[in-house]
């Protein structure tokens, strides 16, 4: 349903936000999330071009939220690293399909139109909100120890 860029990215968020603006390397997220670190860097330039993250450089430094994560939608993530795409037209190039979807594409477009809706009316910050007791991260490592996941009761 999304790439694997967008699965990445939402990692990383999840993994900041969770954070709560105390910097973090690359490869410390990469460590949190299970991401390879040389994939990571690519999708924290990519969402730090979006004005997602911001990085800080020098001994303290790493990547923190640029945006609250209450602000924060998933469609928001997913279209700064690899957006939805939805179907605007006959994927198969027909011409007697002129700007009309076929029943079969107009019901996938719908459903990529509700996905997209989901999306954007889910926060980062209502994901790490949930009550239950398995995280959007099971345990973090920073800067190679393991931490207890936070439990929400």
């Amino acid at each position: 349903m999304i790439s694997r860029t967008a699965e990445y990215a939402l990692r990383a968020i999840v993994c900041l936000a969770d954070k709560k603006g105390t910097p973090l390397t690359t490869q410390q997220i990469a460590e949190t999330t299970r991401v390879p670190a040389g994939y990571l860097s690519k999708v924290l330039q990519a969402l730090g071009r979006a004005g997602l993250v911001v990085s800080q450089r020098g001994l303290h430094g790493g990547f923190t939220l640029g945006v609250s994560p209450a602000a924060l939608s998933v469609l928001d993530v997913i279209n700064a690293v690899d957006p939805i795409q939805r179907i605007r037209q006959c994927p198969l190039g027909l011409k007697s399909h002129g700007e009309q979807l076929c029943p079969l594409h107009r019901r996938l477009d719908n459903a990529m139109e509700m996905v997209e809706r989901a999306f954007g009316q889910s926060t980062v910050a209502e994901l790490l909100a949930e009550p239950n007791r398995s995280r959007p991260l099971c345990e973090a490592t920073v800067e190679g120890q393991t931490t207890e996941p936070s439990v929400v009761p």
